[in-house]
């Protein structure tokens, strides 16, 4: 049986979910969330209110969420090996992308069951490609430190001399920019910024982080938030 013929078969799937427009869900995705047994979701008000707008039905949802990931993935590759199958959602995006999921990939190669990664929406790729900045060779860098280790973040940027992708919420989007217009290294590199990708009121600010930085004071902006730094050769 080839790999087309077996996707639907027991096992576990970890699909990836809009971040944002709510049509960028793949026919594939879609399917397997209709078929399986069981759907583990980090919330499942979040997950609910997907399957509500495709007219799915969850068999049952399960709560994998960050608190409680380790035990849930050795429950949820237990089922698997009934003979169930199994779909894994994130709220948004791809799981393991700064979301719950290396956990449950790590526990079901210990426990030697199928597991299958869709392709599909995550916000690093569009914002990169937006960018206009070199793909040939970047850095993901994920979202800095809340308080502790967050110098030395911004230290290990400025020694990353190709394009870099960093995550950052609402709350702490104008103290990265400042803390990057701060260091003599970083503010003479060109950046692009950009908030709500595929979303209604999706926005991008481009320059040196002083410019984004008085752009964002101007007119405030919330919303999820990708940065991409420029090479610096």
């Amino acid at each position: 049986m080839n790999k087309e013929q077996s996707i639907y078969e027991p096992g576990l799937y970890l699909l990836p979910t809009p971040i944002g427009n709510l049509e960028d869900m793949t026919i594939r995705a879609l399917r397997l969330l209709s078929t399986a047994e069981i759907i583990a979701c980090e919330d499942t008000r979040v997950t609910g209110q997907l399957l509500k707008q495709y007219s799915i039905t969850p068999q049952r949802l399960y709560s994998c969420r960050e608190h409680n990931e380790k035990e849930a993935s050795i429950y949820l590759c237990s089922e698997v090996k009934k003979g169930l199958r199994v779909c894994y959602v994130s709220d948004a995006g791809t799981p393991g992308i700064s979301d719950p999921g290396s956990i449950l990939i790590q526990t079901a190669i210990e426990e030697d069951i199928p597991y299958h990664v869709l392709p599909g929406s995550t916000a690093l790729i569009p914002a990169l490609l937006q960018s206009g900045f070199s793909s040939d060779e970047w850095t993901f860098m994920g979202f800095p430190p809340h308080k502790k280790g967050r110098s030395m973040f911004i230290d290990k940027l400025a020694n990353i001399k190709h394009t870099i992708i960093v995550y950052e919420s609402p709350h702490r989007i104008m103290n990265l920019m400042e803390e990057l217009n701060n260091h003599s290294q970083l503010q003479v590199r060109s950046m692009y910024l950009i908030r709500e990708l595929t979303k209604k009121y999706e926005q991008s600010y481009r320059g040196l982080p002083k410019e984004i930085l008085e752009a964002l004071q101007e007119s405030p902006a919330k919303g999820e938030f990708v940065l991409i730094i420029s090479g610096s050769y």
